[in-house]
């Protein structure tokens, strides 16, 4: 694998721009939370700066920060607090997303918020984020095979999902 070189102190800010609505978008769709997603990506770039001097380019800006953000939604979701809010979320509550919805990606969106943790961060870091499998992997922890399998199992689980409220509704 190519190295990616690190970013500094002077393209730090170039980074937040880059990056700060995809995992706006990413956190929102973990935490369902407008006010936690945008705590939880101020968070990670808090701790992507501090962590500036140990980046060792091994991977992708992109897939450093996401695996951040990542861990700092996992940590948000363990705490307490978090477990007794009510998570709902609909469609129109995703932030740059309402403008764009119909009544088919509405239903899709319910549906991918209804999978469990580790098919729903695939799903939304392949077709959200428009991440690779490698990295994916990366940002997961997870090897490429691991990240394919839910890959698939997600795909099959909203089919189902899709297919069985087509027919009760």
């Amino acid at each position: 694998m190519q190295s990616v070189p690190g970013p500094d102190k002077a393209t730090f800010p170039q980074l937040v721009e880059t990056y700060q609505k995809p995992l706006l978008n990413l956190c929102y769709m973990m935490l369902r939370d407008r006010t936690q997603a945008e705590d939880a990506v101020q968070e990670a770039f808090l701790k992507a700066f501090r962590a500036l001097p140990s980046f060792r380019g091994e991977c992708s800006h992109k897939t450093w920060l996401t695996r951040i953000a990542i861990n700092v939604c996992r940590d948000m979701q363990r705490s307490s607090w978090f477990t007794r809010m009510n998570r709902f979320v609909t469609p129109e509550d995703l932030p740059d997303r309402a403008a764009e919805e119909n009544p088919e990606s509405a239903e899709l969106a319910d549906a991918i918020m209804r999978l469990p943790a580790k098919f729903r961060e695939v799903i939304l870091l392949y077709y959200d984020q428009n991440m690779t499998m490698p990295e994916i992997a990366g940002a997961l922890g997870i090897h490429a095979s691991s990240v394919s399998r839910r890959l698939k199992t997600a795909c099959e689980k909203l089919r189902n999902a899709l297919g069985e409220e087509g027919q009760h509704g």
